[in-house]
C-alpha cells in the first residue's frame, strides 16, 4: 500500500485524484516517496478472477468506487474530498516527469472513458474518419485523442454555439448541428467511428447511418434508452458497442501517451469552499470541461 497526501488534485467525477506518494509500505514495488501518482475511479477489486488477470479491473464484479464506495473492510471510500488516501499500488498510476498533476486528474477518468474504446475499435488508424457526439469533459478528450491519432474529426453538437470552441479550439477538422437534417444529411455514409459520449436521451438511428459500412459506434454515455432499428445495423454491418472507464494495463497507457504527445485536458481549477457554485454551474453546463479541485490549497 502507499500513502498520497501533500500536493492533491481531484476532479469532481467521483473524485479521480492525482497527488504526491508521501509513504511505501514494504511490499511497493513500483513507487517510490515523492512519485507524482494518479488515482482513477476505482481503487479495488478481487485481482484473482477472469476480468482482473486480464487488466480489466474495472469489470470486476467486486471493484470498489474510489469515491463513495464500500471497500472490504466496510469502510465507505472519500476519494479527492479527504486530506490523504491510501491506495493499493495496483490502482495507482506513474504521472511522468513534467506532466501537471492538476491536468492528470481528469485523463484518470475522462481520459480513458474514451481512449479505452478508442483503442479496442482500433480508432487509432490515421486518415480514418471519427464523429464525436457530445462536447462535453468526454467528448473534448476524444476530439484531442482523435487528433493525435491523426484522423478527420467530425464534432457532433446540439449546440451551435459550440462551432467555435469545437474547430478553433480543439482543433476539429468539422462540425455539425445534430438537429439540422440538411448537415446530417451530407454525412450520411462517411464516418468510420463514432465515440457517442451523450447520456441524456438521443435519437440513435440519426447517428448510426452516418457510417459507412462496417462502421462503429462506441457508446460510453448512460442514456435513459437505447432505441435502434434494426436496418440501420443490419443493413451496413454496423456495429454498436458499450465502454465504460478502463481497465489498470490500459489506463497507464494512456497516461504515458498523453505525456508523449502533450495532450492536455481542459480544465478550470477551484478550491473546495467554491463547489456549491461548481456544482450550480455544471447544472447550468458551464464548464469547459472539468472542474478539478485544489485540495492542498483549500486546506490552508
Amino acid at each position: 500500500m502507499l500513502m498520497l497526501s501533500g500536493q492533491k488534485i481531484g476532479t469532481m467525477t467521483r473524485c479521480t485524484i492525482a497527488g504526491v506518494v508521501t509513504e511505501v509500505g514494504s511490499d511497493v514495488k513500483g513507487f517510490k516517496l515523492g512519485d507524482h501518482v494518479a488515482v482513477g475511479t476505482y481503487v479495488n477489486s478481487c485481482r484473482d478472477c477472469d476480468n482482473c488477470n486480464s487488466f480489466l479491473d474495472n469489470h470486476c464484479s467486486k471493484f470498489v468506487f474510489t469515491f463513495n464506495g464500500v471497500d472490504t473492510d466496510g469502510t465507505v471510500t472519500k476519494g479527492g474530498y479527504s486530506s490523504h488516501i491510501v491506495v493499493h499500488e495496483r490502482y495507482c498510476y506513474k504521472i511522468p516527469d513534467g506532466y501537471p498533476l492538476e491536468k492528470a486528474a481528469p485523463l484518470v477518468c475522462a481520459g480513458i472513458t474514451v481512449y479505452s474504446p478508442m483503442m479496442r475499435h482500433n480508432m487509432n488508424q490515421p486518415g480514418k474518419s471519427l464523429g464525436v457526439i457530445g462536447l462535453g469533459g468526454l467528448g473534448h478528450m476524444a476530439v484531442k485523442f482523435g487528433k493525435a491519432f491523426g484522423l478527420k474529426v467530425t464534432v457532433l453538437s446540439t449546440s451551435e454555439s459550440k462551432r467555435d470552441e469545437a474547430i478553433s479550439l480543439l482543433g476539429a477538422d468539422n462540425f455539425v448541428v445534430s438537429s439540422d437534417k440538411t448537415q446530417m444529411e451530407s454525412l450520411k455514409n462517411s464516418l468510420d467511428f463514432i465515440v457517442d459520449t451523450a447520456s441524456g436521451d438521443h435519437p440513435f438511428d440519426p447517428y448510426l447511418t452516418l457510417l459507412k459500412v462496417r462502421g462503429l459506434m462506441a457508446l460510453v454515455g448512460f442514456p435513459g434508452e437505447i432505441r435502434v432499428h434494426p436496418a440501420t445495423l443490419n443493413l451496413g454491418a454496423r456495429t454498436l458497442s458499450g465502454s465504460v472507464t478502463g481497465g489498470t494495463k490500459d489506463t497507464q497507457e494512456m497516461i504515458n501517451f498523453c505525456a508523449a504527445n502533450k495532450i492536455y485536458p481542459d480544465i478550470e481549477v477551484i478550491k473546495i469552499d467554491y463547489i456549491n457554485e461548481a456544482l450550480e454551474r455544471l447544472v447550468n453546463r458551464d464548464v469547459r470541461y472539468r472542474f478539478v479541485i485544489d485540495i492542498e490549497s483549500s486546506l490552508k
